[in-house]
């Protein structure tokens, strides 16, 4: 009697294997991973995923899967929260005037301590935890962020907001050489004036724009508290997955201020040949993941004018 007869499973026997629907998984990110391998993907760290420790664990994960997967990623981060508990401390108030932060020069020492003292220290470790990888720079090293100083107009008048800064210019020098050598770059939003040489607060969404268009980036990923944009906020949580820049460009003036940074930068991007620029839910573990590597994505993708009618 056969082993098959015998009710034994024989070495011809096909049997069901569980780990069948990973191999199913991994071969339906095999177009992603062609497409966007030796491709630089800068992605801004923010909102809840840089307070909740599983989240940071799993964001560093996924950062260390797209760089062992043969892409480039760069990261970039503020530290809203960890700055305001900060000042909290040192008896600073936390002033936010055209969505920006009020930076005096106490608030600004605070800031730079704070964003690259404690934020890009613990990013490193948690990618460093994988391999030497991950190596820390802040938008002053090497003149990478130049910026001057920012001042908004509110209801028709220029506002002194301190220390924030504008970006004048981008030198992705130091950065291209961190990823030639297989490093990971995680930059601070901070930069230095060339003008009074003062150090300015840079909005990281703004920056992580714009060095994404000085890298050439294939991808612009921002994360973010919310699931994506949505199409008709309060009244509807469905999210737009898919728009192009004019698309953007009228919705813009109807959005939340908080999203505004965030959709400016995505449009920033796409305008200077960054080939997509995507806000998704950082909420969500490995969201960035399942944006690069499925059929589907989530959040909401932003693309060239041209690119409107085709495929997510």
């Amino acid at each position: 009697m056969s082993d098959e007869k015998a009710g034994q499973p024989g070495t011809g026997t096909a049997r069901k294997h569980t780990a069948l629907p990973k191999a199913q998984i991994l071969i339906e990110a095999l177009p992603w991973l062609t497409r966007h391998n030796g491709k630089v993907v800068v992605i801004k760290f923010g909102g809840n995923a840089m307070i909740d420790e599983d989240l940071k664990a799993a964001f560093a994960q996924d950062v260390v899967f797209l760089r062992q997967a043969g892409l480039k990623p760069v990261v970039v981060h503020g530290g809203g929260p960890q700055i305001n508990a900060q000042l909290d401390k040192q008896g600073l108030v936390s002033e936010f005037k055209a969505g920006l932060r009020v930076t005096t020069p106490e608030a600004m020492d605070v800031v730079r301590m704070v964003l690259a003292g404690q934020v890009q220290r613990e990013l490193v470790g948690l990618l460093n935890q994988h391999g030497p990888l991950a190596v820390g720079l802040t938008g002053e090293d090497a003149h990478t962020i130049t910026a001057a100083k920012h001042t908004p107009e509110i209801e028709g008048e220029l506002v002194d907001i301190g220390r924030v800064g504008e970006i004048t210019a981008i030198d992705t020098g130091a950065i291209e050489a961190l990823l030639a050598d297989g490093r990971i770059p995680v930059i601070s939003s901070i930069a230095r004036s060339a003008d009074d040489h003062h150090v300015y607060n840079v909005n990281a969404d703004t920056a992580a724009a714009a060095l994404a268009a000085a890298l050439g980036a294939e991808t612009l990923m921002v994360l973010t508290d919310v699931e994506g944009l949505y199409a008709d906020w309060p009244n509807s949580d469905e999210v737009i997955s898919r728009l192009t820049v004019s698309q953007l460009e009228k919705l813009l003036p109807e959005l939340s201020s908080g999203m505004v940074p965030k959709m400016e930068g995505c449009l920033h991007a796409v305008r200077n040949g960054v080939t997509t620029a995507r806000v998704i839910d950082g909420r969500v573990q490995h969201s960035i993941l399942l944006e690069i590597f499925t059929d589907e994505g989530i959040g909401t993708m932003v693309v060239p004018d041209a690119q409107g009618g085709e495929p997510r």
